[in-house]
């Protein structure tokens, strides 16, 4: 489908492309290198509204639509996409199953901190045991009076570390399986939540990637979002919005990669002239600008089905499966344009390229989104 942009949307492109170019893209590569969170950079996105950008304006959100979003997030990821997953994950996966399905006291207690970014959340989900099968999860949630007692592991927690809350997945009747699966917002510093082993990444260095250990961990029983057995459905309905994201997050490193490989193809002199001049790489940037089209045009549509209310999962699926194999290829390309100067950590091609990797595996690998659309293709 064709696409056009409306006036802000385009003021909110505009708005992000300065801050994410001048604020954030400059400490990128030294975050990278270091690890160190982007707290300050967080803050400042907090103030723009870009940590609340789809809850309501009446709890303190930008409550403005999916595609400005994904414009927002596809400039972040620009300039650097450790912080964009924490974006992503922070508005998704977090605010998301709170606005969609928190009462209305989860909503004023979280949500309204969470829009600001005085809050910082993360998701819950996948287990040593359960990553692409959530089924098998082994976290469990008994009622105990007024509160709910979870006991379990989580792994691969994004923003586990730093997050002020996280919303987690746990039993609380396994034998009804799926429909067995609750889901609670479980806040930092609550006894029995703790912080385990954090894992040292291929890439996304700036953001944290750990364990969670629920040790007898007691959350109040106003805390479960929804009823009990939502838990599946709510993980769902996030993970929908979410690829969505992660499609966004894929366009922003491919374009960078693109950005990158055109400017070392009209500057890199071999045989007397620019290698830009050279057919063979004339066709690749060709084929990379070509495939970043595509795969926009699929993140949008999902994005603009979303906003209508429409069924989006399998457009979301496709965005994602295509969006991040897309970026994979780009920034295969973008290095190769760059020679062996593309493989040292001076040129960026180089973060980007590992960093892109991640994108066909988290929120569901590119098998499962096959899965999803043959499903909706075929059916069962």
């Amino acid at each position: 489908m064709a696409y056009q942009l409306n006036e802000e949307q385009r003021m909110i492109r505009a708005m992000v492309r300065e801050f994410a170019r001048e604020t954030v893209l400059p400490t990128a590569a030294e975050r990278d290198l270091t690890g160190e969170f982007p707290a300050e950079n967080l803050k400042k996105m907090g103030e723009l509204g870009l940590l609340g950008m789809n809850a309501p304006v009446a709890y303190n959100g930008a409550g403005v639509d999916t595609v400005s979003y994904c414009l927002a997030l596809r400039e972040i990821a620009y300039a650097c996409a450790s912080t964009a997953v924490i974006m992503s994950v922070h508005n998704s996966v977090a605010c998301g199953p709170i606005n969609l399905f928190g009462s209305d006291y989860l909503k004023e207690k979280y949500l309204k901190k969470l829009a600001t970014g005085e809050m910082l959340g993360s998701f819950a989900l996948t287990e040593p045991g359960a990553g692409s099968d959530p089924v098998s999860q082994k976290t469990k949630a008994v009622k105990d009076g007024d509160s709910y007692v979870i006991n379990g592991n989580k792994m691969f927690i994004t923003t586990g570390k730093n997050s002020h809350l996280t919303v987690a997945t746990a039993y609380t009747d396994p034998d009804k399986k799926h429909r067995g699966i609750s889901a609670f917002v479980v806040e930092k510093g609550t006894p029995g939540f703790f912080v385990g082993k954090e894992e040292k990444k291929m890439g996304l260095r700036a953001s944290d990637t750990v364990e969670l250990i629920f040790e007898d961990c007691r959350v109040p029983a106003e805390n479960l979002l929804g009823e009990e057995g939502d838990g599946f459905l709510i993980a769902m309905t996030s993970l929908d919005g979410g690829r969505i994201g992660i499609s966004s997050q894929s366009l922003g490193v491919a374009q960078a990669c693109l950005d990158a490989a055109v400017g070392y193809a009209k500057e890199r002199v071999q045989f007397g002239k620019t290698i830009s001049q050279f057919q063979g790489l004339r066709w690749m940037i060709a084929d990379m600008a070509t495939e970043i089209e595509a795969a926009k045009l699929l993140t949008f549509n999902a994005a603009a089905m979303r906003d209508r209310g429409e069924n989006y999962s399998a457009a979301a699926s496709m965005a994602k499966v295509f969006a991040s194999e897309m970026a994979n290829r780009v920034a295969y390309q973008a290095l190769q344009i760059h020679g062996g100067y593309g493989y040292m950590q001076e040129y960026p091609v180089e973060r980007y390229y590992r960093d892109a990797r991640v994108f066909t595996l988290y929120e569901g690998t590119s098998e499962i989104q096959r899965t999803v659309i043959a499903k909706h293709v075929i059916g069962k």
